[in-house]
Order: C-alpha cells, then sequence, then structure tokens
C-alpha cells in the first residue's frame, strides 16, 4: 500500500486533541483547555435538537434556512453568499482544497489555529508562517510581513480575528491592504461574536471577491460538540467552493439546532456578557501577580507568559492538572518557555484558575 500514498501525506498523522482525550477519560477534571463554551445550550437549543432528533431517519436539505438566516444577520444578499460545514474546520478544509495544488503557499499569521497547517499539509502546501511582533507585553499584527511573503505560489492568506491564541483584533486598514493583493484571503472569526459583530471585516466580501469569512458556532453560541461552522462570501466564490461539499455534510440536528440558536439572540447575549465579565475577573485578579503577562483577550480565553515569574509554562499546566483543572500549553516562542493558557469556564471554575495560578506563581 505504502506506494499508492501520495507522496506528501506519508508521514502525515491524525489529529489527536490529548486534552480532549484526557477529559472525556477522567470527567473529574475542569475543562479549561479547548475554548468550549461551559454554558450548556440554551432551551430553545434543546427543544430543537428534541424536535429534529425525531426526524433523524431523514436525510436534511441543504441548509436553505439557516443559511438565509446567516445572510440576514450579515447584511447579505442570501443564501448563495453562504457555505456551511460541520465546524469550521470542514470549511477550511473545502477552501484549501479549492485553492491549493502540490507546493503551493499558504501564509499564516503565528501563533495562530492548529487546523491551518493541517489542511495545508495533507495537501501538500507549503506553510508560510509570519510570525507576530512580541514586544513583551502584546502582540502586534504585521500586515507588512504578511504582504512581503505573498510570492507567485501563493494561493490563501489566512488571519484569525481575533486571533487565538493572542487574543487581539488587527485594524481594519491593514485587512484592507490584504485584500487588494487580490489573493485568496480567509479571515477567521471563531471568537467575534465576544465583541460584536461590529468588529467583523464581513463588509469586505461586497468589494473584494477573495476575502472569505468563516465562523463556527462552538464558541459564543456554545454548540461545540454540534459540529457547525460556515463561510460567508461572494456568491460566486462560495457555488464554487461548494463543488468540493460532500453531500449532507451537515446533519439536520446541527443544522436546525443551529438555527434555533441564531434566533436566541438573548441565549446569546447571555453567554457573551457571562464571558466577559469572566475575562475582566480573571485579568483582575491576576494582573498584579509579580512577573506574569496577562494578554487581554477578546475570545474566551485567556494568553499568560510566566517567565517573568521564573516559571515554565509546562509546569503550570501539570501544576494545575495535579489540582484537577486542565489548562492548555502553548509552544515556546519569542525566548520564552513560560507561555501557557485557559478557557474561561464556570464562575467556581474561574475562581480555581485564578487561586491556582496565583499559588503556583508564588512557590
Amino acid at each position: 500500500m505504502e506506494d499508492y500514498f501520495v507522496p506528501w501525506i506519508k508521514g502525515q498523522k491524525m489529529y489527536v486533541s490529548s486534552h480532549l482525550e484526557l477529559a472525556w477519560q477522567d470527567r473529574s477534571l475542569h475543562r479549561m483547555m479547548s475554548n468550549e463554551n461551559p454554558n450548556s445550550p440554551s432551551e430553545k437549543v434543546l427543544e430543537a435538537i428534541y424536535q429534529y432528533g425525531k426526524m433523524a431517519n431523514r436525510y436534511p436539505d441543504r441548509g436553505v434556512a439557516v443559511r438565509k438566516k446567516l445572510a440576514e444577520i450579515n447584511g447579505l444578499e442570501g443564501p448563495d453568499n453562504v457555505l456551511i460545514g460541520n465546524g469550521s474546520c470542514e470549511v477550511f478544509d473545502m477552501i484549501w482544497r479549492s485553492f491549493l495544488r502540490h507546493e503551493d503557499e499558504v501564509i499564516q499569521h503565528t501563533p495562530c489555529f492548529g487546523i491551518y497547517k493541517l489542511r495545508c499539509n495533507v495537501l501538500g502546501g507549503k506553510l508560510v508562517s509570519v510570525p507576530m511582533t512580541y514586544t513583551g507585553s502584546e502582540f502586534l499584527f504585521d500586515p507588512d510581513g504578511v504582504i512581503k511573503a505573498i510570492t507567485p505560489k501563493t494561493k490563501i492568506i489566512v488571519i484569525a480575528n481575533p486571533n487565538n491564541p493572542t487574543g487581539n483584533f488587527m485594524d481594519e486598514a491593514d485587512f484592507i491592504r490584504i485584500a487588494e493583493t487580490g489573493v485568496p484571503f480567509v479571515i477567521d472569526e471563531a471568537y467575534v461574536e465576544f465583541s460584536g459583530l461590529k468588529k467583523s471585516m464581513v463588509k469586505l466580501t461586497k468589494k473584494y471577491k477573495n476575502v472569505m469569512i468563516t465562523r463556527t458556532l462552538s464558541k459564543a453560541y456554545g454548540l461545540a460538540g454540534l459540529r457547525f461552522g460556515y463561510m460567508l462570501g461572494d456568491k460566486e466564490v462560495v457555488a464554487q467552493i461548494a463543488a468540493t461539499l460532500l453531500p449532507w455534510n451537515v446533519g439536520t440536528i446541527p443544522m436546525l439546532a443551529a438555527l434555533a440558536a441564531l434566533e436566541d439572540t438573548e441565549g446569546l447575549k447571555e453567554r457573551v456578557e457571562f464571558n466577559n465579565s469572566q475575562i475582566e475577573y480573571i485579568e483582575r485578579e491576576l494582573k498584579d501577580v509579580p512577573g506574569l503577562t496577562v494578554f487581554h483577550s477578546h475570545g474566551n480565553y485567556i494568553l499568560f507568559d510566566a517567565k517573568g515569574a521564573g516559571k515554565k509554562g509546562m509546569d503550570m499546566v501539570n501544576y494545575a492538572r495535579e489540582k484537577g483543572v486542565i489548562f492548555r500549553p502553548q509552544a515556546d516562542m519569542y525566548g520564552s518557555d513560560g507561555f501557557f493558557r485557559l478557557t474561561i469556564g464556570t464562575k467556581e471554575e474561574n475562581r480555581m484558575a485564578v487561586e491556582i495560578i496565583k499559588e503556583f506563581c508564588s512557590k
């Protein structure tokens, strides 16, 4: 069989979230590592799950109702401007397969979401990473670096806004500069709802056909387990990328549960307000810990650098694990081995996390 695999997939490994495997194996652990929403779905969503669960024997349609709703929310013409997927990860896969050939290039702004690299690798693409600028107290986007990295082989540029894991936004003027290069430009807005759609770059899709907005209902809407993501863009671009779509890729239950979530504006507001109040609480409680750098986040996660406190990020993660809490390790970068991050949990979990970090940094 070895001779039949395409060369660029040989040696590639299946993506395994070891922290999620651990959390499911030991349900007593507190899950503060995967940017999940700690609040269960709203009653309206649960009603939709139950209602359409009774129709699970039927194939779904193409999601016209939920696509129409998404177009309406985002001020777009109609459902033809929207593509839906089994989580935004599948949406990235469809986009990457639509533009990349062997040895074509994808420019990503690092640190960032790992799925961009994974989908590039399985297609034999070349990943070009442009690092953000780290000042020691904040991360800054480098749009000039992104533009300079473009070559004739560049087929995709991808930037998360707000960025995961740094939690910050890039200026609109810089998005316009990159859009004007004409290169297919993916703006990952997985966490934008925590700041409101006023921060979205979706309006650029009306002027620039190369701009594509990706989002998910896994974060602010709290539907990670249902796997629903989508792309917004020019309808001709959407139609062409939709040619890669597997028939019935989004099931009836997640599709109509997503519609219920989108219609439940009060439920979204409650989740956003809870998250943002807890971000404020954690940042306030930890900002004066000696040597600990806390990066302000517009998502549902917070990045820290404990190098100034003389601590390693991996040691922090291991210490939290001993206390029954799963934090997320962050690879060493910018000359520091002190990085780690956490996901916003319940009020009780957030208070536990604050105490654990204070204890560890004072040891």
